[in-house]
């Protein structure tokens, strides 16, 4: 089993990775090849040429080829995992037909004709009319139909970015029923497409033969074309494996498929995650996505965009630390968990609400984001560790909703993510949340799920829960401080738990006032 690989290949927002692993869950080579997230044509816009992630998948691979000691003919199998709700319209060619729409664009489209019929009363009398109102607008297949029709007519297929590159490395129009998160006709309960009658075919006006077939992960999609080895590199010939989304499959490298741990995502989403093999909505209407875990579902609350604020403070006040760093040949990170650590825990005083776009629920569709507190002794520095607190708040409030709604526990966190590499960020997170907190093995957590469920696909290992065994452990783990867990608690539950019930009114005049966000039912 030693010299059986897994070629993982995670397509995230920031970078397209390469990824080799043995069974036990050890990273053998890796590559990387950075990427622009989006170009922005218009303001709010956020695209990406289909065929930029392509030739960076490929460029990806081909350097992992070039490195000393890679062996291709030890690779038993070829899995994908991708950042989610990425989209991409091709025509009866493959070839797209226009820019993918990535997760990160704002557009919406106004005046979406209302659900009618039996499923628009029970959507009134649910209260739920925003809510639906809200999903119609923000998916990309309405906008797509009223502004760009000819296209849209000439549409075969409309897949998500990870069934772009199936389709591209297959010739198979197939993705896996673990990478459907997004705007589309999708049954989360059910793990399959939508009934012909639900409300979300008329809602998004998607017809059933432009989607492609699905398949659970572990189970195989395909194997590689000789276009897509000559393109990659790859063996023809090779199984690929069903894996899951990246948030997924960062779960589950992080070995989280019991009910009672909870894995953190510190990436340029927040979200706190947990797995269960029973279905449960943390907020009505709100479903909980496909785990990479077979016949499971994760429980998910996000902070969208959340440690986008992170960079934003990096880019905007950070100038002095990259310099410092370059010049010291060291990691900005180290630098900047200095500035950390040169504040009080809680900040003095100062707490961020981390609502930097509107949500359905909790935050609603009015809300936004607040940094209040603000004294004469605030620095940079107080901005910055204000900054992580506060999105460990908010993932903390998504534990105890986690929790209410289940009746489980959270005894343990996994932290994966760029934000997991700081070890301060780390600490705080040990102390707001009074748990342990570890990071898995290695950095690359959502590559390493996605190998997980190739191999139980590769017949490598039995089934996941044998997999996750043998394939991830923990590295450092950072126990909670009870000092600091007391001004944390304090904060929490007297301050930041009482900041959005008292702001709403204000925001909601703000909305009133200026007509942002707009009103969708």
């Amino acid at each position: 089993m030693r010299n059986e690989h897994i070629l993982a290949i995670d397509n995230g927002t920031q970078s397209v990775r390469a990824l080799l692993f043995d069974a036990a869950g050890g990273l053998i080579a890796k590559s990387q090849v950075m990427l622009e997230a989006y170009v922005s044509p218009q303001p709010g816009w956020a695209e990406q040429d289909p065929a930029y992630y392509w030739d960076s998948l490929c460029a990806a691979c081909q350097q992992l080829w070039a490195q000393p000691g890679v062996d291709r003919s030890a690779i038993k199998g070829v899995t994908v995992t991708t950042q989610r709700g990425t989209v991409v319209n091709v025509d009866a060619e493959g070839e797209p037909l226009r820019p993918a729409i990535v997760w990160l664009d704002q557009r919406t489209t106004q005046g979406v004709k209302p659900v009618g019929g039996l499923w628009g009363a029970v959507l009134r009398v649910a209260g739920m009319s925003e809510t639906v109102a809200y999903f119609q607008a923000q998916a990309e297949s309405n906008w797509l139909r009223r502004h760009q029709d000819a296209m849209w007519a000439k549409t075969h297929k409309y897949l998500l970015l990870s069934g772009y590159l199936t389709f591209r490395l297959t010739g198979e129009y197939v993705d896996s029923v673990a990478a459907q998160v997004g705007y589309i006709p999708f049954d989360y309960k059910k793990l399959a497409w939508a009934a012909a009658s639900d409300w979300k075919w008329t809602a998004l006006g998607i017809d059933r033969a432009l989607l492609p077939e699905l398949v659970p992960p572990t189970e195989q999609l395909g194997t590689i074309s000789a276009a897509a080895a000559a393109a990659t590199g790859i063996p023809q010939g090779l199984p690929m494996i069903a894996a899951a989304a990246d948030k997924a499959c960062e779960t589950l490298g992080a070995g989280c498929i019991e009910p009672d741990m909870a894995c953190l995502s510190y990436g340029t989403s927040a979200s706190i995650t947990v797995t269960r093999s029973d279905y449960r909505e943390v907020r009505p209407f709100i479903p909980p996505y496909p785990a990479g875990l077979p016949n499971a579902y994760n429980l998910e609350v996000q902070i969208y965009r959340g440690f986008w604020m992170v960079n934003w403070f990096k880019q905007e006040f950070g100038h002095r630390e990259q310099v410092r760093a370059e010049a010291e040949g060291q990691l900005p990170e180290a630098l900047f968990d200095e500035l950390v650590n040169a504040v009080p825990p809680g900040s003095m005083g100062l707490l961020l609400q981390p609502y930097w776009s509107p949500g359905v629920k909790i935050p609603g569709p009015e809300a936004k984001g607040a940094i209040i507190g603000f004294g004469d002794v605030h620095t940079r520095a107080h901005i910055y560790r204000a900054i992580l607190e506060g999105l460990a708040y908010g993932l903390r409030e998504g534990m105890e909703q986690i929790e209410k709604r289940t009746r489980t526990s959270i005894t343990s966190l996994r932290v994966a993510g760029g934000g997991s590499q700081s070890d301060a960020a780390m600490q705080l997170t040990a102390d707001i949340f009074g748990l342990p907190a570890a990071r898995p093995h290695v950095y690359e957590a959502s590559g390493l799920g996605a190998a997980i469920d190739a191999a139980v696909g590769l017949k490598l290992h039995r089934d996941v829960p044998s997999a996750v065994e043998a394939m991830t452990r923990v590295g450092r783990t950072f126990e909670p401080n009870p000092q600091t867990r007391a001004v944390y608690d304090g904060l929490y539950n007297r301050v930041y738990r009482q900041m959005y019930r008292k702001l709403k009114p204000l925001y909601e005049e703000i909305r009133q006032i200026t007509g942002y966000p707009e009103r969708l039912d």
